[in-house]
């Protein structure tokens, strides 16, 4: 398998603790890959660390033919690998469509006006919310506009931190919808996610995280049916 996504023996945390020990993922072009774990598990600090928000503290994380482990945001950004982080994180003063058009500053400048176009195209009540104040729209909306700011900067892989947290069921189907349509497309995309059952369902291959170690590994399907991730996620 040719990885787009290649990170071996992440060593990384806060201060003096450590919270991942040494793990190892790969993505291919294309994949949707979950990421598996408890509260704590060390999820987010997975996603920060590849993103560049942390410098992690020991191992190697490459993207396609480029060693990033210490790139900053910025330039990880610039190269394709882009975060939808918690909590949608949108700039709640500030318009829909300038939050959306703030998501092709580093990249995709070019084609903003066909991404802008593309993005409506696929959340068509932010093309009514348009001249809108972000932090007065639902958390499903945010989720999409969080999503929408993403992908006016043309990403080639997206890493999606909890996209599901604190939306009403409904919501979270559409999200999760959104994104198997968005990887049909060619998005290759790693899903952070507590939801395990629906994760392993939309999930080509997954990677369970537990005490900051990758300890199970396979397809959706076979984690799905594993007895250790039934008991101890799926409460079976």
């Amino acid at each position: 398998m040719t990885a787009l996504l290649a990170v071996q023996d992440l060593v990384a945390g806060y201060g003096p603790a450590p919270v991942l020990h040494g793990a190892t993922l790969n993505v291919a072009p294309g994949e949707i890959v979950a990421l598996l774990g408890s509260n704590g598990a060390g999820k987010s600090t997975f996603n920060n660390n590849v993103s560049g928000l942390y410098r992690a503290w020991a191992g190697r994380i490459n993207f396609g033919d480029d060693d990033i482990t210490a790139s900053d945001p910025a330039q990880i950004v610039a190269k394709g690998l882009i975060q939808v982080p918690e909590g949608r994180r949108v700039f709640p003063n500030l318009s829909v469509r300038e939050n959306l058009l703030l998501g092709a500053y580093r990249r995709g400048h070019a084609n903003r006006a066909r991404n802008f176009e593309r993005v409506l195209d696929t959340f068509p009540r932010l093309r009514e919310r348009l001249a809108q104040a972000a932090g007065t729209l639902s958390g499903g909306e945010q989720q999409m506009l969080a999503i929408g700011r993403c992908l006016m900067g043309e990403p080639s892989l997206v890493m999606f931190d909890e996209p599901s947290l604190g939306l009403a069921p409904a919501v979270v189907g559409e999200m999760l919808r959104t994104i198997r349509t968005l990887a049909s497309e060619g998005l290759t995309v790693v899903l952070v996610e507590q939801n395990v059952a629906v994760s392993l369902k939309l999930a080509d291959r997954a990677y369970v995280l537990e005490n900051g170690r990758i300890v199970l590994e396979g397809t959706g399907a076979e984690l799905l049916a594993d007895d250790r991730v039934r008991q101890a996620y799926l409460g079976l």
